[in-house]
């Protein structure tokens, strides 16, 4: 079926009446069914009230009673009780009164399937490449190196930041994206804002892509460096991804649940035996890899990812992966709260209060927020919610429990991330954070660096360090930069209290490497593939053939230099004498959050052009937008204008090349010293770009939005409504009408699975 056109006129006041094939059952339950559904018991409200209280409980005890030591379960309780109730209660104020789904109207996935983008795919297995897709480096590494400032202003920032912003974005963005045949957030810009306000947000998406992927790429290489346990276990889920692609398309469609045992199966048997594989003379010679080899290899994997059949490769792989993410996540809470481990970071650090600390440098105000990026609120997350995520969706009503509730997963994963970093020692984290620079890469130096500190209960022993290393198995934990080996650390001390006592924390450790490669690999894939078709819809604008996103001589151009562009920085970050991490981090960080405040400014203008009655609630996105922008312009002209060399890039760059003219070397060898000024230039121009980007978007939105509010709305640049002939339910289980509903579906959906399977003698049942 071709796509329907765009329509251009008056404001939006309510979605048109949709009428649906009759002699199909009904596609969407009623809104009767849905209040009865929802309706107000008494168990019901005793147990929201007991959810509440539990919260309230939790804050209290991290945020006012806390003593020396505060007791780590309460971060399990505040996390997953706010999230509830956010979920619960505030996503359906959205869903009411601002997105306003209507399962009715098909979505694109039913409208334009094509078997290769648009796939009305289940929601189970959406929920898992979704959360795949969006959870990368930021919610294990950022809350980890924000933890030198305390456990409190994080925690609530993570928290509460996801609720009232990171999910909101998420939610939208997915929700209009989808409205709008998945288009990504750029060409919805320049639908939105016009030509100025469009051109700047698709250049500022196309450019942060960039470095997004790259960073992303770069701590799967770090992570899997010379470790052919990992790189044996991650190879190993690319073809457990294909056959359950074509289990699940061709073999026995429809059956998630039993793919889905199938695939944790295999799964488990990847990552134990990884570790057989490494032990062997065979393993070693073909697994163990240097950098640069494994960064050739995941771009020659992020190309064919990206031109593959998203539901061949992708949706299965991004799918399997997410068991394990959420099962060690949901294992760490359960273990914390059974371990009961208590907390000796102070709320706030001496960091916090100063913003010099030795793991990165800048005040509290800012720079916590950039640091912490995806845990509460990412950029990245627009671009995927606008780019695979959306033409993939089977129902409207699907976004919230996908947008909304995938983004608190995410929530939840950096919250253990910050758990996991504050329960070690703080002479330890310190030693592993502090760059090599500082502590020399030796046990002595580390041991003399942090004592120097002059951290209150802090009494750092060479012993203590090399102890811990001999005991995760490690040669050395000193200057492990970039947050991945802490936050291993950190799950190995957790988790071998509640099995396998200090025996197996060298497995502990390694497991929580290799978990972490895998988390963040499948952000690659799915970023690739949404860098393609952000290109594809900007050469489009010209070359209306490369908007075809089934013409593959465009896919496989317009993939090719997205590769090559965050490959090239992949290289330079893996062969950087500083560390990639080191030189790009910082500016992933201020880069994402950029991505998010354009989100949030294209959503406000979106909202304010569906006229009067959304107007009124135009808050929920306004608020989020206006303290996204504040932090990351504030980052930015810290980053730029600071005259400390350790927070300003040009302050830094300017160091240096005082001491290349002098001859001094006492900053390090000339390979060194001439990194350090190209890296500085390079981070300073890119910074310098980025906000005047972010800057020109978020001005041109509010210009628009204003002029929507004064004239009562704008145009509409939704798709034209289509009948939907399919159904599905709304969230993870499915409420009691849902399921009569489903019932009468039932036959339908096996013709149709029956439909999809190829004949008897492909699938091997032929008579020989």
């Amino acid at each position: 079926m071709s796509a329907p056109s765009s329509r251009r006129g008056s404001a939006v006041a309510d979605d048109p009446e949709i009428v649906t094939d009759p002699s199909l059952p009904p596609v969407a339950v009623t809104d009767e069914q849905e209040r009865e559904a929802s309706r107000w018991t008494w168990p019901k409200i005793v147990l929201w009230v007991a959810i509440a209280l539990l919260g309230g409980l939790a804050w209290v005890m991290l945020a006012i009673v806390r003593g020396e030591t505060v007791n780590a379960i309460w971060f399990v309780f505040a996390a997953v009780c706010t999230y509830l109730i956010g979920y619960r209660f505030y996503s359906k104020v959205i869903e009411r009164y601002i997105t306003r789904p209507d399962d009715r109207r098909a979505t694109p996935a039913e409208v334009r399937s094509d078997g290769k983008d648009y796939v009305p795919t289940d929601r189970r297995v959406l929920y898992g490449h979704h959360f795949a897709a969006i959870a990368g480096a930021g919610p294990l590494v950022g809350p980890v190196l924000a933890a030198q400032m305390g456990y409190l202003p994080g925690t609530i920032w993570i928290i509460v930041g996801v609720v009232l912003a990171g999910a909101v974005q998420d939610y939208t963005v997915l929700f209009f994206s989808m409205r709008r045949g998945g288009r990504t957030i750029g060409q919805m810009a320049r639908q939105e804002l016009g030509r100025i306000g469009g051109t700047a947000a698709i250049i500022a998406s196309l450019l942060i892509m960039l470095i997004i992927v790259a960073i992303l790429a770069l701590v799967v290489v770090n992570a899997l460096g010379e470790s052919p346990w990992g790189v044996f276990s991650v190879a190993m889920t690319i073809p457990i991804a294909l056959f359950m692609g074509v289990y699940l398309r061709y073999l026995r469609p429809g059956k998630v649940t039993e793919v889905s045992l199938i695939g944790f199966v295999l799964l488990m048997f990847a990552i134990v035996g990884g570790g057989w594989v490494a032990g062997t003379e065979w393993g070693q010679a073909i697994f163990h890899l240097d950098r640069t080899t494994i960064a050739v290899g995941i771009i020659i994997y992020g190309f064919i990812a990206a031109v593959l059949p998203v539901w061949l490769l992708l949706a299965p792989r991004d799918y399997l992966s997410t068991f394990m993410k959420i099962g060690v996540i949901v294992m760490l809470a359960g273990a914390i709260v059974l371990v009961r481990p208590e907390i000796s970071v102070p709320a706030v650090t001496i960091f916090g209060e100063n913003g010099l600390g030795p793991v990165f440098a800048g005040p509290l105000f800012p720079f916590l927020f950039v640091t912490i990026a995806c845990g509460a609120l990412s950029g990245f997350h627009a671009l995927i919610a606008s780019g695979t995520t959306p033409k993939l969706i089977e129902k409207e009503k699907q976004t919230r429990f996908i947008g909304y509730g995938g983004m608190l997963m995410e929530s939840f994963v950096a919250i253990m991330a910050l758990v996991a970093a504050v329960s070690i020692d703080q002479g330890i984290y310190f030693a592993m954070n502090a760059s090599a620079a500082a502590t020399g890469g030796t046990v002595e130096g580390a041991v003399a660096f942090v004592n120097s500190l002059g951290l209150t209960g802090v009494h750092l022993t060479p012993e203590m360090l090399t102890t811990t290393a001999a005991n995760v198995g490690e040669e050395s934990i000193v200057s492990r930069t970039g947050g991945a080996p802490t936050l291993a650390l950190g799950l190995a001390h957790i988790m071998h209290q509640f099995l396998g006592g200090t025996a197996l924390m060298a497995f502990w450790y390694h497991f929580a490497i290799m978990f972490e490669a895998l988390f963040i690999l499948t952000a690659v894939d799915a970023g690739t593939r949404v860098a393609r078709f952000m290109l594809q819809d900007s050469i489009g604008a010209w070359v209306p053939k490369f908007r075809d996103v089934t013409w593959r001589p465009g896919v496989w151009i317009c993939t090719a230099i997205m590769v090559a562009g965050w490959g090239t920085i992949l290289i330079l970050g893996v062969t950087d004498p500083l560390g990639g991490i080191n030189t790009f981090f910082p500016l992933f960080g201020i880069a994402n959050q950029l991505l998010a405040a354009i989100a949030l400014a294209v959503v406000m203008a979106i909202v304010a052009k569906r006229g009067p009655s959304y107007v009124k609630w135009l808050w929920i996105i306004a608020v989020p937008m206006v303290f996204t922008a504040v932090i990351t312009i504030t980052a930015s002209a810290y980053k730029i204008f600071s005259p400390v060399p350790a927070i300003g890039y040009w302050a830094n760059n300017a160091k240096y090349r005082a001491a290349q003219a002098a001859g001094d070397g006492s900053l390090g060898t000339p390979e060194v010293v001439n990194a350090v000024i190209r890296n500085t230039a390079v981070q300073g121009t890119l910074s310098i770009i980025f906000v005047m980007l972010a800057i020109i978007v978020i001005i041109a939105a509010s210009v628009v939005t204003i002029k929507a509010i004064l004239a009562g709305g704008g145009e509409n640049t939704e798709d034209a409504p289509v009948p939907s002939r399919r159904y599905a339910p709304a969230g993870l289980i499915p409420t009691k009408p849902e399921r009569e509903l489903e019932k009468q579906w039932e036959p339908i959906l096996a013709e149709e699975r029956r439909e999809l399977r190829p004949p008897r003698a492909l699938r091997g049942g032929g008579r020989g």
